[in-house]
C-alpha cells in the first residue's frame, strides 16, 4: 500500500509539472485553458472558479417628481431600468463527464481528477480546430506560440529534474566517489556490484547486480584497491562475504579464480564504489544542472538504442516498463532511502521528457511537428487528418501500456504474491 501511495505522489509531481508548463505558457500567450486534469477521462470531479461578476437588470425604479410652474404644480413619474451586481457563487463543482455549456463564460479552467490515473492533460480552447478565428484560440495563435505551448511541458521535467538534483546534493546523493573533488562530504561509501559475469564463481553463488560488499573474511568494508588485492591474493581460496541485499544481509562463501584475460584472481563481478556525496548549496545547484543535461544526453542515447533494437530485431521488450514496474520500482527506491527516491523521480522526469519530445503522433513532438508542417507548406494540415494520426497514436500507446504491463506483472510476480500473502 505504501508502495502504491508513493507512486501515485511521485506521478501527481511529474504530471502536474508538465501539465504546468502547457498551462502557463498558453495563458501567457492569450489562449482560454478550458480544462486542466489530472489523469484522463473520464471525468470523476472537478472544480471552476468565478472570473467576474453578472450584470442583471432588476425591477425599474420609480421617481416621483414635483416641479412648481406659474401654471400650477406638475407632477413627473419617471421609470428606467437599472442593473445591479449580482455575485455568483466564488467556485462550482462539476461532476462527472457532463458537458459544460450554461453560463459557462462566466468560469474559468476546469481542474479536474479523471479516472485513469496514469497521465494528465491541459485542454486548450480551439486545439482541435474549432474557433479558428476567436482571439482566445490556440489556432488563431502564431506557429512559434503553439510550439513554446507545446513544448513547455517538456521544459517544465528538465527543470523539475534540475531542481530535484539540486535539493538532492544538498541532501546528498548516490553518486560514484572514485572521481569526487574537494568540498564534498561523502557518507555511507560502500562497494556495490554494476554487473555478475555469467558462469563465474558470483554467479554460482547467487550474487545480483546492487548487492553490497560489506565484507570479506576480517576485512571490513573495504575500498576497490583493497577487495582487488584481497581477493587476487587469495585466489583458489574459499573466501567468505557479507553481502547486503536491501535490508537483508547474508553470507556466501565464493572460492575465487584466475582470469585467463587478466591473469589475476577474481570472482566474476564489475563493481563501483558508491556513496551518498553532499554538496555545499551553491556548488550543489551547479552539480545538479550539470547532472541533468548529462543524464538527458544518456536517456537519448538509450532511446536511440531502444528505437534501433525494434528495426535490427535486438529486441527492446526488456528495456521497457509500464505503470506497474515503475511503481515497484519507486517502492524499491522509497526503500532504499530519500536520497535514492528524489534521484529516481528525477530520472523518470527526465525520461518522460525525452518521450514527449519525440516526433510521434498523440505525443508533444508529434503535435509540434503538425504545427511546422502547417507552416512549411502555408497551409494548416487537414484537421480530420491530424486528428486521426493523434487517435491512432493514442490507441498504439495504450496498446503498448497493456502489453508492457502484461510483461510487468510476469516480471514482478514474486513482488505481487509477497503482497496478497501480506494483505491476506
Amino acid at each position: 500500500m505504501l508502495t502504491l501511495v508513493i507512486f501515485i505522489l511521485v506521478l501527481g509531481v511529474l504530471v502536474l509539472a508538465h501539465e504546468f508548463g502547457h498551462f502557463i505558457t498558453a495563458r501567457i500567450f492569450g489562449m482560454k485553458v478550458e480544462e486542466f486534469g489530472f489523469g484522463f477521462p473520464p471525468r470523476a470531479l472537478g472544480i471552476q472558479f468565478l472570473r467576474g461578476k453578472k450584470l442583471q437588470p432588476i425591477a425599474t425604479e420609480e421617481k416621483i417628481t414635483v416641479e412648481e410652474t406659474a401654471m400650477g404644480e406638475i407632477i413627473t413619474d419617471e421609470k428606467k431600468e437599472i442593473d445591479i451586481v449580482v455575485p455568483w457563487k466564488r467556485k462550482r463543482l462539476v461532476w462527472g463527464n457532463r458537458e459544460l455549456s450554461e453560463h459557462d463564460e462566466n468560469y474559468g479552467t476546469v481542474y479536474s481528477i479523471n479516472w485513469l490515473p496514469i497521465g494528465g492533460f491541459v485542454k486548450i480552447k480551439g486545439e482541435n480546430g474549432d474557433a479558428k478565428t476567436e482571439s482566445d484560440s490556440f489556432m488563431a495563435k502564431p506557429a512559434w506560440q503553439k510550439s513554446i505551448t507545446l513544448v513547455s511541458g517538456v521544459l517544465m521535467n528538465i527543470i523539475l529534474a534540475a531542481v530535484l538534483l539540486s535539493f538532492g546534493f544538498m541532501y546528498g546523493l548516490p553518486q560514484a566517489t572514485d572521481d569526487v573533488k574537494d568540498a564534498t562530504v561523502v557518507r555511507d561509501a560502500h562497494v556495490a556490484i554494476m554487473e555478475v559475469l555469467p558462469g563465474k564463481p558470483a554467479a554460482a553463488a547467487g550474487l545480483k547486480m546492487g548487492d553490497e560488499i560489506v565484507q570479506i573474511n576480517d576485512l571490513k568494508n573495504p575500498r576497490i584497491a583493497q577487495m582487488q588485492n584481497y581477493v587476487d591474493s587469495h585466489s583458489g581460496q574459499e573466501l567468505s562475504f557479507v553481502i547486503k541485499r536491501g535490508n537483508e544481509m547474508f553470507t556466501q562463501k565464493i572460492k575465487p579464480v584466475v582470469a585467463a584475460d587478466t591473469g589475476k584472481g577474481g570472482i566474476g563481478v564489475a563493481i563501483l564504489e558508491l556513496g551518498l556525496v553532499k554538496y555545499p548549496w551553491y556548488r550543489a545547484i551547479y552539480e545538479g544542472f550539470a547532472a541533468t543535461f548529462i543524464y538527458l544526453g544518456a536517456i537519448f542515447v538509450a532511446f536511440y538504442s531502444l528505437i534501433a533494437g525494434l528495426f535490427n530485431g535486438s529486441g527492446a521488450a526488456g528495456a521497457v516498463s509500464g505503470p506497474i514496474g515503475i511503481a515497484v520500482l519507486t517502492g524499491q527506491a522509497a526503500k532504499l532511502g530519500f536520497a535514492y527516491l528524489i534521484q529516481f523521480t528525477a530520472m523518470l522526469s527526465l525520461n518522460l521528457a525525452v518521450l514527449n519530445i519525440l516526433p510521434l503522433p498523440a505525443l508533444d513532438g508529434g503535435r509540434i511537428l503538425f504545427v511546422w508542417l502547417g507552416k512549411i507548406f502555408r497551409k494548416p494540415v487537414f484537421m480530420k487528418f491530424e486528428q486521426a494520426a493523434h487517435t491512432i497514436g493514442f490507441l498504439l500507446l495504450l496498446l503498448l501500456v497493456a502489453v508492457v504491463t502484461l510483461k510487468d506483472l510476469s516480471s514482478f510476480a514474486g513482488f505481487f504474491k509477497n503482497l496478497a500473502s501480506r494483505i491476506f
